[in-house]
């Protein structure tokens, strides 16, 4: 079997089990809420409806990234007992903790020169970013070595297609993680914008539909659109306290290019506070370059 360990943060979104099941330590993502520090809690316990619920009655999250130490402190103990490393992180794109772990992996690599660090930028968030976690983690499991699992991680994301709706632009405004900010009218009257994770794996609003229930639709038509062989392919839904929109979501998406297999979770804090109450999300592969559509 390959010896190399697998690590990620908290946003790729990926249950205790998941994690558990197929070997992969996540490190978390802090952020902040009452001036009190948070890790970004395990999906099985963590009450998404009362930290959305408080976002929408006006309380203030601020995150942070991971800092070089974290990463040092996650990594080393595994170089020490002889494993080399693959990490796939939040997209660089939106967070600088991606710049984090180059700083760590530059530290021990002067440290253990015989062990090997490969890092992987998913240009993703939740399970743009979870899905590619996963699929190295069959990798593995199939044999390939450290190298090729990342090379082919690599091939994956470039296909990976993100496509999100939110309640509220102000969350994305706030906290700067809206690229194009200038080309989006806010969202009122009914008005929900579609947005997407870029080529740079930077958030873009590229369209705007009026009423929740035609946007979920849109979603849906944006998947058939876009999706490569989906009966072959893991699926990934998100959603900000808003479970029966990503039911209606997967229900859409089932009825026309059923995938091989679908994961619904609730939207981790740290990357779904910048989202806010109502974000919606599909992410499945589709075309190389597919994230230019």
């Amino acid at each position: 079997m390959s010896n190399f360990a697998i690590l990620t943060d908290s946003a790729s979104n990926l249950t205790a089990k998941q994690l558990r099941d197929n070997d992969i330590t996540a490190i978390p993502f802090p952020y902040f809420l009452k001036g009190k520090e948070y890790g970004c809690e395990l999906l099985e316990t963590f009450d998404d409806m009362a930290f959305y619920a408080a976002l929408r009655n006006g309380e203030k999250v601020t995150t942070s990234q991971i800092n070089p130490q974290r990463y040092t402190d996650f990594m080393r103990p595994l170089l020490e007992g002889g494993k080399d490393i693959l990490f796939i992180g939040l997209s660089s794109g939106i967070s600088g903790s991606f710049a984090s772990a180059t700083i760590a992996k530059e530290q021990l690599a002067e440290e253990f020169p015989e062990r090997k660090i490969e890092l992987v930028d998913s240009l993703g968030a939740s399970l743009g970013e979870g899905l590619m976690v996963l699929k190295a983690a069959e990798y593995r499991k199939e044999g390939k070595t450290l190298t090729e699992t990342a090379e082919e991680i690599r091939v994956h994301i470039e296909k990976m297609y993100q496509v999100f709706t939110v309640d509220d632009l102000m969350f994305l405004k706030r906290t700067g993680r809206l690229s194009n900010i200038s080309a989006v009218v806010g969202t009122v009257l009914g008005i929900k914008p579609l947005l997407k994770g870029n080529e740079e794996g930077k958030i873009v609003a590229f369209g705007k539909i009026r009423g929740r229930a035609k946007v979920i639709s849109a979603l849906a038509e944006k998947y058939d659109t876009l999706v490569k062989d989906p009966e072959t392919q893991t699926v990934g839904i998100s959603y900000c306290d808003c479970k029966e929109d990503a039911k209606a979501l997967a229900e859409l998406i089932n009825k026309t290019n059923p995938p091989k297999k679908l994961i619904i979770v609730k939207h981790e804090p740290a990357t779904g506070s910048h989202l806010g109450p109502g974000g919606l999300a599909i992410y499945f592969e589709g075309e190389k370059g597919v994230r230019k559509s």
